[in-house]
């Protein structure tokens, strides 16, 4: 069963910057898909970015150009590197897992493993 555990997060102003790393362990697939989704107060969760197992990246146009997604296989770690963040990007992040392809926007609930989240906070 895979297990996803998130860290990284924490308080920044608008400018800043913060890395969140997700370890991954408990599955081994051919090919497979990780994302990052965030979830603000009072708001629908949405997706962010999600990477393959070939390395190809897809970003969510309001982070595009300031959030990087990358992956470490040796250390089974998925990155969220984020700059230039802005207030409304104060929500809790969580990655996700699922074996096959990204497909796009790949939905949450068709991943098969999901974090506890980390909170990243944005002040003016």
């Amino acid at each position: 069963q895979v297990q996803l555990v998130e860290s990284g997060g924490g308080s920044v102003q608008a400018g800043g910057s913060l890395r969140l790393s997700c370890a991954a362990s408990g599955y081994t697939y051919g090919r497979y898909c990780m994302g990052w989704f965030r979830q603000a107060p009072g708001k629908e969760r949405e997706w962010v970015a999600n990477i393959n197992s070939d390395g190809l990246t897809r970003y969510a146009d309001s982070v595009k150009g300031r959030f990087t997604i990358s992956k470490d296989n040796a250390r089974n770690t998925l990155y969220l590197q984020m700059n230039n963040l802005k207030v409304e990007d104060t929500a809790m992040y969580y990655c996700a897992a699922g074996g096959g392809e990204c497909y796009g926007a790949r939905p949450w609930g068709t991943y098969f493993g999901w974090g506890q989240g980390t909170r990243v906070t944005v002040s003016s």
